[in-house]
């Protein structure tokens, strides 16, 4: 009881939100569109339930008249019902897709806000393969609350109705037994309830543990799946190292751990299923088996019998709702926890960047980058990088060097605001543009002009200076095929990337340029050769770089040297140099 009182709250956390957002009166309308075709659906099957004493009746009278009359009657509430089934169908996939569309916006919102995915990574990611969680985990909760939530009503309102009508009919069918009647007052509707809750008990007893094994079969699925994407993407290093049978051996024991996990499921599934199958085919005739003596005795006609059956049927069935959808629920829950255990991973990185003991990247009106008091630590606390008093001044370019592992990147990313593990401040110009250049530059997949002009949109340039550009870093040959399409990460070399990572920056001029080794991949004269083309073209632009070859120094006003310094690294000014 604790566990649904739990997840029950968890849902309401989870749906709530939608029915209050902008688009509440939408998603309110046709909830209450789908929740009254329901109540509309269970009124037609009263009428269907008491049609059935009377055209039954009608045949064991061969009463031709009242049959054909009940045959065209039974022919308007199967019209309706088809009419109401569909549109309630209709309905329900609008508002699953507008609901579904909603929550996936909010989620990308809050994953992808300031950082956020970033953080969510450096805490271990909690919230394994988010890509799944606003994918299927998202369409199964709308789906499986709806359909859940719809059944839970219909059954509700259906015991309620057909429960005064097997009632009234214990009274006229009273149990019949060896000969004797035993007038016991609703012996139908206790009958039903008896056998519900028997077959209820059961049920869970049998199919609990699939809601742990559901939680874990899309666990590996979902990994299973992430480790196939990158295979995807990381084939040409895979390739000229031969790996493949390495990660073919590594593939098959992730998809080892689905077939495992998938026996677990189809044994239990095997259980329960052996079980509700008897118990669905038991409940044909069990009606049938407490009112037949009756029948037989001769104290109710043959529509009152079929009506009996018909409305135990109903409330049996209402009542077995959740044996009906026992491996729905399992599945249900365990999309739950995995929504939950997003959320929550989600807001713990939020926190992480909120937090009294954080770095604080304070926007100011000076024209410098200042760092004062800033202590950068690794997740797990350990000390990285220390620095106080330090400035990078609006103009000059600085070179900043050090050992692998000293924190060279890391200081680029709390500069960029993005690494949470720390104290200290930077302050930062206020309304300054600053971009960060790392060795292997993102682009997204689409276009090539919308692979340069990222993170602007598509269009934010004209096809000329993009052209122009590519020609200045020495791809003109790209110049040609601004509007392919392709997954430029792949097909371009590394060399590639880093050239058409600078056409970025020139054609977005930012004020601060961050180059994190971004020209490494490139021979020594392209390298002196862009960085040449930076100073004419972004005379105005604060470059600072890292980089380990001695050539870079003569493109720098000043070098920055990461040094030793106790647990950790020291920012010190080793030398200047004259800009050649």
């Amino acid at each position: 009881m604790k566990n649904l009182r739990s997840t029950l709250a968890t849902v309401w956390r989870i749906s709530a939100p939608y029915f209050r957002s902008e688009d509440k009166w939408a998603g309110r309308g046709l909830l209450a569109a789908v929740l009254a075709i329901e109540l509309a659906i269970v009124g037609i099957n009263v009428l269907i339930n008491q049609w059935n004493a009377r055209f039954y009746n009608a045949l064991q009278e061969r009463n031709w008249d009242s049959f054909v009359s009940e045959i065209i009657y039974f022919s308007v509430l199967a019209a309706i019902f088809i009419l109401l089934a569909v549109y309630q169908l209709y309905l329900n996939q609008w508002l699953q897709i507008r609901w579904r569309r909603w929550m996936t916006a909010q989620y990308l919102g809050d994953w992808l806000h300031q950082a956020n995915h970033y953080r969510m990574q450096l805490q271990g990611d909690a919230a394994d393969n988010p890509d799944q969680r606003m994918t299927d985990d998202v369409k199964l909760f709308v789906d499986r609350t709806l359909n859940i939530g719809v059944g839970v009503l219909s059954s509700i309102v259906t015991i309620a109705s057909f429960v005064t009508i097997l009632w009234g009919l214990s009274n006229a069918a009273p149990l019949h037994l060896f000969g004797q009647d035993y007038p016991i007052p609703g012996y139908l509707v206790w009958g039903a309830l008896i056998y519900s809750v028997l077959g209820t008990i059961l049920t869970h007893l049998i199919g609990w543990p699939l809601v742990g094994i559901d939680f874990k079969q899309q666990q590996y699925e979902a990994d299973f799946r992430f480790n196939l994407v990158r295979v995807r993407e990381n084939s040409e290093q895979i390739a000229l190292l031969h790996g493949e049978q390495a990660e073919r051996e590594r593939l098959l024991v992730r998809f080892g751990r689905v077939v495992e996990n998938w026996l677990a499921i189809m044994s239990r599934t095997k259980k329960i299923t052996a079980f509700t199958a008897s118990y669905n085919q038991a409940s044909v005739i069990f009606p049938y088996v407490l009112v037949a003596p009756a029948y037989f005795a001769e104290k109710i006609q043959l529509g009152g019998m079929m009506q009996t059956a018909s409305a135990f049927s109903n409330v049996q069935g209402a009542l077995s709702f959740f044996i009906t959808i026992y491996r729905q629920l399992a599945e249900w829950q365990a999309v739950v926890n995995r929504l939950d255990g997003f959320e929550a991973g989600i807001a713990a990185a939020r926190e992480l960047a909120s937090r009294s003991e954080r770095i604080h990247v304070v926007k100011t009106g000076s024209g410098t980058i200042d760092i004062k008091e800033l202590v950068l630590r690794l997740p797990n606390g350990t000390p990285l990088v220390n620095a106080d008093g330090f400035s990078l001044r609006k103009g000059e370019r600085t070179l900043v060097t050090g050992p692998s592992g000293s924190g060279k990147s890391t200081l680029f990313r709390a500069i960029a605001g993005i690494w949470p593990f720390g104290s200290g401040s930077i302050t930062v110009p206020a309304g300054a543009s600053l971009m960060m250049l790392p060795q292997r530059p993102y682009f997204p997949t689409g276009t090539l002009r919308a692979a340069v002009e990222y993170p602007a949109k598509e269009g934010a340039f004209t096809p000329a200076q993009i052209s122009q550009t590519l020609e200045l870093v020495g791809l003109p040959k790209l110049a040609s095929q601004l509007d392919e399409h392709g997954h430029w990460n792949r097909t371009l070399s590394l060399g590639e990337q880093q050239r058409l990572g600078l056409a970025r920056a020139l054609l977005h001029v930012p004020q601060y340029l961050f180059l994190d080794e971004a020209t490494a991949s490139l021979d020594e004269p392209s390298e002196a050769a862009l960085y040449r083309l930076l100073e004419a073209k972004l005379p105005a632009t604060t470059i600072v770089s890292i980089g380990h070859r001695s050539t870079l120094d003569v493109f720098h006003d000043r070098n920055v040297v990461l040094a030793r310094a106790g647990d950790g690294f020291a920012l010190q000014d080793n030398k200047s140099a004259a800009v050649s």
